[in-house]
């Protein structure tokens, strides 16, 4: 059994369909989508390629999951917790 984490761009209804497009799938065991991060981890005995495939023919962009990806989920984290006093936004700054 393999399991494949992909970072999967999700707005809104986006999860029944990316559901959808895996239930074609043979070999797929569990599904776990998490929304906020954009993280989807499908484990089973479907080659990961297959799952990419499948997800992007469903209309969604995908990839793998990367070591990026975890460092931009905890910059992002870390960014939304703090406070927004002073920030700068493409050389302006905002008070």
């Amino acid at each position: 059994m393999e399991t494949v984490e992909l970072k999967v761009e999700m707005v809104g209804i986006h999860e029944k369909r990316l559901r959808k497009c895996l239930s074609k799938l043979k070999g797929i065991e569990k599904v776990e989508v998490d929304g906020n991060s954009q993280k989807v981890v499908v484990t089973g005995y479907a080659h990961r390629n297959k799952i990419l495939k499948a997800i992007r023919r469903g209309g969604l962009k995908a990839d793998f999951w990367s070591a990026q990806n975890e460092l931009l989920n905890a910059y992002a984290s870390a960014s939304a917790s703090a406070s927004y006093g002073n920030f700068r936004f493409n050389n302006f700054n905002f008070f």
